[in-house]
């Protein structure tokens, strides 16, 4: 850097109005595409929000895989957030909300942690875990509820899809690790 500091929410701002064009230019291009006023504003804030966390914790570090490691895991949370967030509103699947206590182990291990590169690791696996955890207890439950209809089948792929990135992210942060010996090093 040339001694300027960078704007910490013009990146995320610009982010964020280019994800919210996708729902907008659906309600007017779409049938039957209809979100609130409610939806843009929740979705603005969770996208801004994370944009803005990946620049806080980043914004010292040059390390590609710990910012690769960041972004990973911010990027799993915020589906997995708006999936069972979604299920849960609409009264789909009120057993939506168990994924919620994935989030809450992600986020007391950042807590933790402390944005160092091997305690993350261990707390993004835990969240992999808790994640996979969640996810048998929901397989279990639906073998015995009701068939695989094909919405269960994406629900299932959606929430192994995010298990995967905690994985990836903590082996990241393990990758991180063997670079560098704390964020902040330059």
């Amino acid at each position: 850097m040339d001694g300027r500091r960078r704007s910490l929410w013009k990146g995320p701002a610009l982010i964020t109005a280019l994800v919210l064009l996708i729902p907008l230019l659906g309600n007017y291009l779409v049938e039957g595409w209809n979100w609130g006023v409610g939806g843009f504003v929740l979705l603005g804030t969770l996208v801004f929000g994370i944009g803005l966390t990946y620049q806080l914790i980043t914004r010292n570090v040059d390390a590609i895989a710990y910012r690769a490691a960041v972004g990973v895991a911010l990027a799993a949370s915020l589906p997995l957030f708006w999936m069972n967030w979604v299920q849960a509103a609409d009264d789909v699947n009120p057993a939506a909300l168990m994924y919620f206590w994935v989030l809450l182990v992600g986020i007391i291990g950042v807590a933790l942690a402390r944005f160092h590169p091997i305690p993350m690791s261990r707390a993004l696996f835990a969240t992999a875990l808790a994640q996979a955890l969640v996810l048998a207890i929901a397989v279990i439950r639906n073998l015995q509820a009701t068939p695989w209809a094909a919405a269960v089948w994406r629900g299932f792929g959606g929430n192994a899809f995010v298990f995967i990135l905690f994985v990836g992210s903590a082996l990241l942060f393990r990758r991180a690790a063997r670079g560098t010996s704390a964020p902040g090093t330059v």
